[in-house]
């Protein structure tokens, strides 16, 4: 089927990276909790917490999708890995109460400055919600605290799995009562998308060339020949989606 804007009707995003700045927002509230206890890092040291606080999440979905373990939510596997890298940073003089709090800092999450305001432009011509690996209630609790307009938050969790198992996509093509190339799945990462594709979305990609800031993890900074609609940013992506 050849390609046409006009034929989207839903778009859903990819969330972490994509919608927000999950890796500014965690070093943030980390270097925070540190400083509470009195710890002293250096600030590739706060880096390096947030990125394998990260790995930990992006390891325990291919183990679920993979069937090497039993499905629980992404919150659930931060706390799990949380524990060990606050034991290691010497930050185990958290009380039980403050080491929940530091786990919810997943729920905090920054939007990226661009991100609101072009939701909100998408949002007034196509469904607009969430497809994310993340839990239901921390994708709930994400958008109120960052003012993010959806109309609908899909996740994993409603077929306990993790994308790109194809179930993930197609149950939200199913709750929105669309066929799958009315809905786009928009991501700043070309496996999500492919994975989309494969069985039939519409695709578009939004470059977030500072996801991984430092790190050794490089973004994807531009979309390949397979996706159908994309920008360097929200600007731009909505402008090509005609709003």
């Amino acid at each position: 089927m050849t390609f046409e804007v006009s034929q989207v009707k839903a778009i859903v995003f990819d969330v972490f990276g994509t919608v927000v700045d999950w890796r500014g927002s965690i070093i943030r509230e980390v270097s925070a909790a540190g400083k509470r206890l009195g710890v002293t890092k250096d600030a590739k040291d706060w880096e390096q917490f947030a990125d394998r606080w990260r790995a930990a999440y992006s390891e325990g979905t291919r183990e679920v999708r993979e069937g090497r373990r039993e499905w629980v939510t992404a919150d659930q596997m931060h706390r799990e890995r949380l524990d060990i890298l606050l034991a290691e940073f010497g930050m185990d003089g958290l009380s039980e109460e403050e080491t929940r709090q530091l786990n919810r800092a997943w729920h905090r999450l920054d939007p990226w400055p661009d991100a609101v305001a072009g939701l909100t432009r998408l949002k007034s011509k196509y469904i607009i919600g969430t497809l994310s690996n993340g839990n239901i209630g921390l994708l709930v609790n994400m958008a109120k605290y960052g003012g993010l307009p959806w109309d609908v938050v899909f996740a994993g969790e409603l077929v306990r799995s993790y994308k790109p198992d194809p179930k993930v996509y197609l149950k939200a093509v199913e709750l929105l009562g669309l066929e799958p190339h009315e809905v786009m799945m928009c991501a700043a990462h070309l496996h999500d998308l492919h994975g989309a594709a494969k069985v039939g979305l519409s695709t578009g990609f939004v470059a977030r060339p500072t996801e991984y800031g430092s790190g050794e993890r490089k973004p994807d900074l531009k979309a390949d020949s397979s996706i159908n609609v994309a920008g360097a940013d929200y600007p731009e992506f909505a402008d090509r989606m005609g709003v």
